[in-house]
């Protein structure tokens, strides 16, 4: 309930930002009077930019399954996955959630929770991980993934996610227009957008997502700092954490495909930390050897 509240006041807060933006720079008006619907057109990119967003997350646990190939555990087949499942329930309990489902795939060493709410989420973890990790190690991953959930991580994303598409979209439909009035002045024709419109807004929404990115994938990189803190906290201690985060600098992680890039325990870093959706693994090491200190 209170992920909805948070929904509902998130858009509302969005819709009230842009609507007295315009206001006050006197937008709405002068749209209006040139014959663009203020108010659809905010209502407009609120409903696709925030119901985008949550139809994907939604989706999030089928989609997971079906691009990674993840086989959900319902009955253990060997001591490895009754152990994990095991590891899952207890972490669960600790955290105080609902117990999320467990699944293996095959693929380099890595591991995500996705999942559209506390109480109904999905924990997976890569054979090569499995492989590549002592128990200790692999418990410190699935803590951290844990975290993820009573952290309500995947939720906040999406709206952060969502109130960045809305001001994408919006903001690019206002320059659109503008640059399409400009570019009719001196023309009598009153048949809507033209081709200056449509060419201005792709273009502008191209633009803005790419900054919007860097906002969204700041707040991603937070959110693993936070889930190494939460590791350390289920666990009681961060030395498992910072052993799990070291053996993966020793190797290739990643391999998940490009829709679950944020929700991996390691993602790829981009040469331009501003869009890395995680710190680097030095950078998380020292966090949780900061929090060991204190």
């Amino acid at each position: 309930m209170k992920r909805v509240i948070l929904f509902l006041v998130t858009n509302l807060a969005v819709m009230l930002v842009l609507s007295f933006t315009a206001s006050l720079l006197g937008i709405n008006r002068y749209l209006t009077a040139n014959g663009m619907n203020f108010g659809m057109l905010l209502a407009f990119c609120g409903l696709i930019g925030f119901g985008g967003s949550f139809i994907s997350l939604w989706m999030s646990k089928t989609m997971a399954k079906w691009s990674t190939g993840a086989r959900v555990i319902d009955q253990p087949q060997n001591s490895t996955e009754l152990w994990l499942v095991d590891t899952v329930r207890r972490l669960a309990t600790r955290a105080q959630l609902t117990m999320p489902e467990v699944a293996v795939y095959d693929g380099p060493a890595n591991a995500f929770a996705t999942g559209a709410s506390k109480n109904n989420s999905l924990v997976a973890v890569s054979t090569g991980l499995l492989q590549s990790m002592t128990k200790e190690e692999v418990e410190a991953v699935l803590a951290h993934e844990v975290a993820h959930i009573a952290n309500g991580d995947m939720v906040t994303l999406t709206l952060i996610q969502g109130v960045v598409n809305t001001f994408v979209m919006f903001l690019a439909r206002i320059v659109g227009y503008f640059v399409d009035s400009a570019l009719r002045r001196n023309s009598n024709e009153n048949s809507g957008p033209g081709i200056g419109y449509m060419i201005t807004v792709v273009v502008c929404e191209i633009v803005f997502g790419i900054l919007a990115s860097v906002i969204v994938m700041y707040f991603s990189r937070q959110r693993e700092y936070r889930a190494d803190a939460g590791a350390a906290s289920l666990l009681g201690s961060p030395v498992p954490m910072i052993g799990a985060l070291r053996r993966l600098g020793g190797i290739e992680p990643d391999g998940l495909p490009q829709n679950l890039q944020a929700s991996g325990i390691s993602g790829r870093q981009s040469w331009m930390g501003l869009f890395s959706s995680h710190p680097p693994l030095e950078s998380r090491i020292a966090a949780l050897q900061n929090r060991s200190v204190r």
